[in-house]
């Protein structure tokens, strides 16, 4: 398992979840909810610097039968975005199901989902970093593929 600080992100429409691993790879734990938009990219490589994290791992959307979703193509653009200004890897992770798991942990909790989106979209960046880790973990590689960086920009 490699050593260091992983940031956890979901990618949504409107919001867009943070989460954070310990140095150690071993738990996932929530940051904060960025608004979608002017600044979201910026706000997260702040944190990603912050936390001093060796990679950033974007949830990748797919359908149930692995097949790219709506949500793909904007996920995918989202992380070669962030790659072409950040200073550490950016990888690619499935996150079947990550929202819906959120949701039902929401619920179990005895949390309205209405009243909890920003926590919900915490809670989907944290599966999607604890799925990277254990995946890491059990396979002994880093999980999912690296985003490259977008065409016509550069890692600076």
């Amino acid at each position: 398992m490699r050593e260091g600080t992983r940031v956890g992100v979901d990618v949504g429409k409107v919001r867009i979840g943070v989460a954070r691993s310990d140095p150690h790879g071993m738990l996932a734990t929530p940051v904060e909810t960025v608004a979608r938009g002017d600044g979201d990219i910026e706000r997260i490589l702040a944190i990603s610097r912050e936390l001093g994290a060796v990679e950033l791992i974007v949830g990748l959307p797919l359908s149930l039968a692995g097949t790219p979703t709506a949500s793909t193509d904007d996920a995918v653009g989202f992380a070669r975005l962030l790659a072409s200004t950040s200073d550490v890897p950016v990888r690619l992770v499935d996150e079947r199901l990550s929202t819906v798991s959120a949701h039902s942990q929401m619920r179990a909790a005895g949390r309205s989902t209405r009243t909890s989106r920003s926590v919900i979209d915490q809670a989907a960046a944290v599966i999607i970093v604890q799925h990277a880790l254990d995946s890491e973990r059990s396979a002994g590689t880093p999980p999912g593929e690296i985003a490259h960086p977008e065409e016509g920009h550069h890692n600076g």
